[in-house]
């Protein structure tokens, strides 16, 4: 993914600090040089980088903090607050209301993926309960009106275009018009790609936006564009009033650091972004757990998100008591096979998880992964019930063995390597015998009074020890909303098939 590597750096550069032995001046700066180093490659702009630098250096003054201080984590803090701080404007971008009518503009270089995205985010929009329309007002490239048709007709979205008539102003005049008239309440303007080098192509944009009145214009950039991006960036928002940015293109290997500049140039929050070039594969962007899962630092609220959307909350307690019997059988194992594809990609959802980051998933990889799990879910398809809820791996026998793999069109190493991987698997799930599962009426009691103390007798030595300890216990709940807030607690919980139903 765009900023793996960067986030890698960085979270490198932390790392090599947290194992010095003395917090002083020396080792910090190294950490910021590395930091630096990491910003500059990722093609971020030089200015943004030393200004980022320079205010660390004013937080974390280390002859000011009193010895009791955790210089680590407040040096951490610091660089978190920072990245947060470029990517974050601090202003909210406006937010198309139901029932009144809106009309977006998109705007941005040519071939940055504006005709997809539009379409894209009308999707997500329609999803939601408006009524969006399309209207094309890209004349100058040959064939813009075909895709965003096709594009539209696939979504069930309304679209106005032309074909014969060249003038891009009348175009988005009379589109919008016509679709405040059909009750519309979210009318997106696609315009043609320009670059500030063409004059009279930000001209037009201008007269276009003037024709409209759009109420936000999104500036649609291309995570791959590099150093180039602040100037481009700054061109747009002197022309029209960018008010928000949707970077594309975020599921490609460039180094992305153009996207923190374009932030930075246009003074206007990312909204969302694309990972994908199918309809559905554009999320929401929020800063704290993007930055958060940049550095590794996981995002739970993400992830307990995740595990409700695919574990009913009836199926919880059920498998947690499963986990505490240490009992697991092929089926168990299918189940859980289920549940991670219904999550979505396993590098994001990986990233999600505290102490992994992008990095450790390559694109190729992540694919490979997934095509692994349906295999072996098609050999598990061909096994008896019998089979399925024996936790003895004795029971298959070469016959058997034999059996499945015709049954599943696979070869007979191909089920050998998964019975190996259940027996991984088993090994690790028998770990957690002893999971310690509160009762009924003692669930709220605990979700009410929850602190990491009493969160390190629920979860296994083993678990405790790979989060790091009661510190890294009170790190992660302090990540999921305060020490003491309910909705943290309840998530936590929540994980663990408890909370209130």
């Amino acid at each position: 993914m765009v900023l793996a590597q960067l986030g890698g750096s960085i979270s490198r550069a932390l790392q090599q600090m947290s194992n010095a032995t003395i917090i002083d001046e020396k080792v910090l700066n190294e950490c910021l040089n590395e930091i630096t180093r990491a910003l500059l490659q990722a093609d971020v702009q030089f200015k943004l980088v030393r200004d980022m630098t320079t205010n660390i250096k004013k937080i974390v003054n280390l002859d000011d903090l009193a010895a009791g201080h955790n210089k680590r984590r407040i040096i951490q803090q610091a660089v978190f607050n920072e990245l947060c701080k470029i990517l974050d404007p601090g202003k909210p971008s406006f937010t198309p209301k139901k029932g009144k009518p809106s009309v977006v503009m998109f705007v941005g270089l040519q071939g940055s993926g504006k005709t997809t995205t539009c379409t894209k985010y009308a999707y997500y929009h329609q999803k939601k309960g408006w009524k969006p329309a399309l209207v094309c007002a890209d004349t100058f490239r040959a064939g813009a009106f075909d895709q965003l048709k096709q594009n539209a007709t696939k979504a069930k979205i309304p679209f106005y275009g032309s074909y014969t008539e060249s003038d891009p102003v009348r175009i988005a005049a009379e589109g919008v018009e016509t679709f405040k008239k059909e009750n519309c309440d979210l009318i997106i303007v696609d315009t043609s790609g320009r670059h500030k080098q063409e004059a009279a192509l930000f001209e037009e944009m201008r007269q276009v936006s003037e024709a409209t009145k759009p109420d936000l214009v999104i500036f649609v950039m291309d995570s791959s564009i590099g150093q180039a991006a602040f100037d481009q960036a700054q061109a747009f928002k002197q022309s029209v009033a960018v008010g928000a940015v949707i970077v594309t293109k975020m599921d490609g290997h460039a180094k992305g650091g153009g996207a923190l500049s374009a932030v930075a140039a246009t003074k206007s929050p990312v909204i969302f972004i694309g990972t994908g070039e199918h309809m559905d594969e554009f999320e929401i962007f929020d800063v704290k757990p993007f930055v958060s899962r940049l550095l590794g630092m996981g995002d739970w609220s993400g992830f307990m998100d995740k595990i409700h959307e695919v574990v009913p909350m009836d199926q919880q307690p059920e498998l947690l008591q499963k986990l505490s019997e240490g009992h697991f059988t092929l089926r168990i194992m299918y189940e859980q096979f289920q549940n991670i594809l219904k999550m979505g990609p396993i590098g994001q959802v990986f990233s999600m998880l505290p102490g992994f980051s992008a990095e450790l998933m390559p694109k190729g990889r992540e694919k490979e992964s997934q095509a692994k799990i349906k295999r072996y879910m098609t050999m598990m398809d061909s096994m008896t019930n019998e089979e399925l809820d024996s936790s003895n791996p004795k029971l298959m026998t070469e016959s058997r063995i034999m059996r499945i793999a015709r049954g599943s069109g696979r070869q007979v190493h191909e089920v050998m390597e998964m019975m190996e991987e259940y027996k991984r698997l088993a090994k690790i799930w028998s770990k957690m015998k002893g999971l310690k599962i509160p009762k009924k009426g003692e669930m709220s009691a605990l979700s009410r009074n929850m602190n990491a103390q009493h969160m390190s007798k629920v979860l296994p030595p083993q678990m405790l020890k790979q989060i790091g300890g009661m510190g890294g216990l009170q790190n992660l709940m302090k990540q999921m909303g305060g020490m003491g807030g309910m909705g943290s607690a309840k998530d936590m919980m929540g994980m663990f098939g408890g909370g209130d139903k």
